[in-house]
Formats: C-alpha cells, structure tokens, sequence
C-alpha cells in the first residue's frame, strides 16, 4: 500500500480543514505548485490534489492542478467538485492519471456508468462516509444512497477505485476508526483508497493489512505527525 500526500487547495492556497469546515484552517501555504513539488521531492509516488473550491461552489483550481500534473513528474488524482464529463475529460486529457467524482455520481449513478465506461480505469468514486451514510456537496448534506447501497451499483462498472473519506475522523489527528474502515474495505467490490484519520505508520500498516491499495494522508504529514519518507520503506506501508 502507497502513502499518498493530499494537497487540498483552498482560494488559490494549499489548507488542512477539520472535518471539511470552512474557517477551520489548520494550515495556509500559498503556492500548490511549490508544496507538490516538496512532497515529489521527498520521494511522494502520487498526488491527491482537492479542490476544495469546486467542492464549495466557489469557483475552481483545475488550472494548476492541470500545470501540476504536467510537471510534478508523478501521477496524480484530482478530485472537487467535478460535476460534468466535459471537466473529467479536460483533466485527462491533461495528464491527470485518475478523475474523483463524488456528489454527481451518488446523486446520479447513471451519470457515473456511462463516465466510467467512457474512461475505464480513470474514474474514481469519491464516497465521504459519516458513520455509515455517504455525506455529498462538500460535506455538507446526506445522500438518499446507503454506503452498501452504493456498492451494488458500481459492482461492474470498470472504476479505478473508490476513495472512501471517513469525515468523524478527517482532519483531527486522533488516528483512524479501524473497525469503520475494515468494515468498508472488506464490504467495497471495488479497490479502496482510504483517507482520514491516518497519523501514525501504525495506522498505516493496519489500514494496508485490510486490504487498502493506498492511504491519502493530509495534516498529519504537513504537521510532521508521521514522516513516511523516513520509513523503512518509504511511502509504502
């Protein structure tokens, strides 16, 4: 399993919210260009690049994303508030390796099979989870969908994978809920990118031993919390 740095852009600047909440700012770093290239530089095999303001309804950051994927010299997944096949298909046409959707395709299941039969291998489904129930628009509401409701749909569809965001957890530094996410990836048809919670190589390891195939990891990495490039291994758990 990869560690992958999380870069979640926020009014043109790389931040760490707590549990998505707007003006919970842990951090504020101005140039994403120059914080993925530090993660790269440090050895990062991938990027998870957010746009935060996509997600928000406040406009978008699929410029320097585009510019990161053409010059970070890793592949990278971009995720935020991407709502139609045009965006999908300008991102990959930019170089960007795998495409995260999430409202429009929990809202719309029909969109996402026709999104992923279109770009098989490139799509990935983002479901935020609050205990069981997908939470959709940035956090913000509840979908109609249950979590294994949703797994019966994308069963055959040809996804790159699921990201699965435990937002009780995201952001807070206390370590993830590990019977929450043995549960999710044990029940997921689908490979499992496992994000929030993730403060320790312990973490890590457990999350890779239930069968994730990367962990996306935000402040613990840019507070120093854990420092994969330092493992054994590095960036490998």
């Amino acid at each position: 399993m990869i560690i992958i740095p999380a870069v979640d852009v926020l009014d043109h600047k790389v931040v760490q919210l707590v549990g998505g909440v707007l003006g919970s700012q842990q951090l504020v770093i101005p140039d994403p260009l120059k914080v993925a290239e530090s993660w790269v530089s440090k050895g990062a095999p991938y990027l998870h690049l957010v746009d935060l303001d996509g997600a928000f309804g406040k406009g978008h950051n699929l410029e320097v994303f585009k510019r990161i994927a053409k010059e970070a010299g890793v592949p990278v997944e971009v995720g935020g508030g991407i709502r139609s096949t045009e965006t999908v298909e300008e991102l990959i046409s930019a170089g960007v390796d795998r495409v995260i959707v999430g409202t429009k395709a929990v809202k719309e299941p029909e969109w996402l099979a026709e999104t992923a039969d279109r770009f098989p291998g490139k799509i990935v489904l983002g479901l935020d989870t609050k205990g069981d129930r997908i939470t959709i628009k940035g956090w913000q509401e509840n979908a109609d969908l249950t979590v294994d409701g949703m797994f019966d749909i994308i069963r055959d569809l040809p996804l790159a994978g699921v990201l699965n965001t435990n937002v009780d957890v995201e952001g807070q530094k206390k370590g993830i809920d590990e019977a929450q996410a043995r549960s999710f990836i044990s029940r997921c048809p689908c490979k499992v990118i496992a994000s929030g919670g993730v403060t320790s190589e312990k973490d890590a390891k457990i999350l890779s031993e239930a069968g994730a195939e990367a962990a996306v990891v935000g402040l613990a990495i840019y507070t120093d919390a854990i420092k994969p490039w330092e493992w054994k291994a590095p960036w490998k758990a």
